[in-house]
């Protein structure tokens, strides 16, 4: 017991030392200065609406591919500095908890014991309950010592915050083509109201579940029911398997809890 306080308090005292010693550089607009601040003032900024800290860079002969995706939860568009990125990026806009998300939202300025360290995050969502999710997007294959000390140094500021913090990789193959392929549906001129009236009144009066062509089949013309039934999937009202196996007329659909 003795043993597992004076653990809480070094942590604590850690996490102490540690906010004392970062700062935030942030945009809170497209086109604003960067502005810096301690760390004590940061649960009461709206990150999920602040520009990037830093511009992409494009330039000839770049391995990585960056862009930006219209991101469905904000209604804009948000950028990315990889594919692995934009991979992750579609995955937060699909995910029901999340309700806004910036990329680049801050940079941190560390005092280490190595001496001074300074990280970007790759992105920042907040999530229904008001708490926030850090992302870094990063491959074991690809992480150093010095990249170790950072994501470690940001994770222990997170959680100080009472933030989620989480560095990721690669995403599973079967469920990232399903991922894409409902993406490309997300827009809601995709969505017919009468047409999701019918599906979802044909799932929640079925007993059990129903195939995906099924149901397309007979709610009405497939041609015209596909993109609604697709949207409905994106956003979590209709529940598939995406994991299991790629998107087809056997995958079988359920009315979301």
């Amino acid at each position: 017991m003795f043993a597992s306080v004076a653990l809480a308090m070094n942590e604590a005292s850690w996490l102490d030392r540690l906010a004392s010693s970062c700062v935030l550089t942030v945009r809170e607009h497209a086109g604003a200065s960067l502005s810096s601040q301690g760390v004590a003032g940061a649960l009461g900024l709206k990150f999920e609406d602040f520009a990037p800290v830093r511009s992409t860079a494009v330039f000839k002969g770049q391995r990585n591919f960056s862009g930006e995706w219209w991101c469905s939860t904000n209604g804009r568009m948000v950028p990315y500095e990889s594919w692995l990125e934009r991979d992750h990026l579609m995955s937060m806009d699909r995910a029901p908890r999340i309700i806004g998300i910036a990329s680049q939202p801050f940079r941190i300025d560390f005092k280490l014991p190595d001496g001074p360290r300074w990280h970007v995050p790759d992105f920042f969502a907040r999530l229904k309950d008001g708490s926030a999710l850090v992302v870094d997007v990063r491959p074991d294959s690809r992480i150093k010592d010095r990249d170790r000390q950072v994501f470690e140094a940001t994770g222990s500021l997170c959680r100080g915050l009472g933030w989620k913090y989480k560095r990721v990789g690669g995403l599973p193959r079967v469920y990232l083509a399903n991922l894409r392929w409902l993406s490309g549906y997300r827009h809601p001129r995709c969505l017919v109201q009468d047409i999701s009236a019918a599906i979802t009144g044909y799932l929640s009066g079925a007993p059990g579940s129903r195939a995906l062509g099924q149901v397309a089949g007979v709610v009405g013309d497939p041609v015209a029911t596909y993109p609604t039934l697709y949207h409905l999937m994106w956003w979590g009202t209709i529940s598939a398997d995406l994991n299991g196996t790629p998107l087809g007329p056997h995958s079988i659909l359920r009315i979301a809890r």
